[in-house]
């Protein structure tokens, strides 16, 4: 087998394991179970992948590192604070509506990696929202945003975009545009200084 056919039957057998994390759990997800749902023997599955843990290391590990790559550009832009926060809002909808079995694994079953892993991955969660929490800050400092707690606004940001991935199907009548428009107005009219509209 080549190099290519090696990386998209290893992917694959990712998202057939984000599909099967999101359904069932990681706990209670097999490794047979995953070898059935890419027509492989379980021993042929280890051609391919070493464990179910690596598994989950791969896509939380992908998913963090997505994150941390698009707010290092939304940090360099020469925006307004509102500006990177919607660039950042729009991210999380994109993100959550277009790769929902990833984030579903990122979201809900980082616990289950085992250490050294288990604090790098947290280390990178805290990094982008020390990162996004700064940005609020700034807004609130120059006058953008209301005075209010940046921690809690940050948290209350991230609890209106996570419900997203379990609720979002294509066949839904909202595209994940809408849902920007919708959230974001929303969040951001709550958010702005009044003295500034």
């Amino acid at each position: 087998m080549n190099t290519t056919d090696e990386k998209t039957k290893k992917q694959l057998i990712l998202e057939a394991a984000a599909r099967l994390f999101r359904d069932k759990g990681y706990a209670a997800t097999s490794m047979r179970d995953l070898a059935e749902m890419v027509h492989l023997k379980a021993s042929s599955l280890y051609n391919h992948i070493g464990s179910k843990e690596e598994i989950l290391r791969d896509i939380c590990f992908a998913n963090a590192e997505r994150f941390q790559t698009v707010m290092q550009e939304v940090q360099q832009l020469e925006a307004s604070a509102a500006e990177k926060v919607h660039a950042l809002l729009k991210m999380h909808i994109h993100i959550a509506t277009e790769d929902v079995t990833s984030v579903t694994a990122f979201n809900d079953e980082w616990r289950h990696l085992s250490e050294p892993h288990l604090t790098a991955f947290k280390t990178m969660r805290r990094d982008y929202e020390v990162r996004f929490q700064a940005i609020i800050e700034e807004g609130i400092q120059k006058g953008e945003f209301k005075n209010v707690n940046a921690f809690t606004t940050l948290y209350t940001i991230f609890s209106a975009v996570r419900w997203l991935h379990d609720w979002y199907k294509p066949e839904r009548n909202v595209t994940p545009e809408e849902l920007y428009e919708q959230i974001s107005t929303l969040l951001m009219n709550g958010l702005a200084n009044d003295l500034k509209k």
